[in-house]
């Protein structure tokens, strides 16, 4: 993560944050009185409870880390409108996009950690996205899927 640009939208951050605040004020506490009745319990090395609190634990300060990092270093992408104005893609803009005989699909060029394609929004970093990067309205781009390479003709930029 640290040689590529992350992007995120602005929505997508405050929930990054939302997300970190719970995990440092509620579950953090949670589970340290979860380690502390485990540890009460005795003997450690038999202890199916405190290994699975010491596994959670360890999850959740991995997850910490990684959101702390990823607020530090991301780029926020709150207004894109010099984008929209000049034309192209880039990364926080919807995009809609075509294949030939095939309805129309709107996606949201987003950074890796916010994408969710069932929700419209695919990575910058995605075969389709990194494809569409810099690209104009009527612009054909082709993206190799597992099926094969795909043709897409973009047919709107919007905020």
């Amino acid at each position: 993560m640290a040689d590529e640009q992350q992007f995120l939208t602005a929505q997508g951050a405050a929930e990054l944050r939302a997300e970190l605040e719970e995990l440092i004020t509620v579950r953090r506490p949670r589970l340290a009185a979860l380690l502390k009745e485990a540890i009460s319990q005795g003997d450690l090395s038999e202890n199916a409870d405190y290994t699975d609190a010491k596994e959670q634990q360890a999850f959740l300060e991995g997850r910490i880390r990684y959101l702390e990092n990823l607020l530090r270093v991301a780029t926020i992408l709150d207004n894109r409108e010099d984008g929209k104005a000049a034309g192209f893609v880039q990364p926080g803009l919807e995009v809609t996009v075509q294949m030939d005989g095939e309805p129309p699909e709107t996606y949201r060029i987003v950074g890796a950690a916010e994408a969710d394609p069932r929700s419209g929004k695919i990575s910058n970093e995605s075969p389709l996205g990194a494809a569409l990067l810099g690209r104009r309205v009527g612009d054909t781009v082709r993206v190799q899927t597992p099926g094969g390479v795909a043709e897409f003709q973009i047919i709107k930029i919007a905020q």
